[in-house]
């Protein structure tokens, strides 16, 4: 079943960003998932099925959900 993901969520992936930030904001929903840099406003569509396995952790608000494998 898919992670459930929702726009403006803070996601922090294994690898960090070229810039050095490792926190993406979600941007686009759908089979392609859109994430924004929110240290150099790099945009980049990822396929779900790529995405959810690079996910260490996921923020809304106050909340911080990290993913069962």
């Amino acid at each position: 079943m898919p992670i459930d993901l929702k726009l403006d969520d803070v996601l922090t992936l294994k690898k960090p960003h070229a810039c050095g930030a490792n926190a993406w904001r979600v941007y686009r929903l759908g089979a392609d998932i859109g994430l924004k840099c929110d240290a150099c406003g790099r945009m980049v569509l990822l396929p779900r099925s790529k995405l959810e396995r690079r996910i260490r952790e996921i923020r809304r608000g106050e909340e911080t959900f990290k993913p069962r494998r």
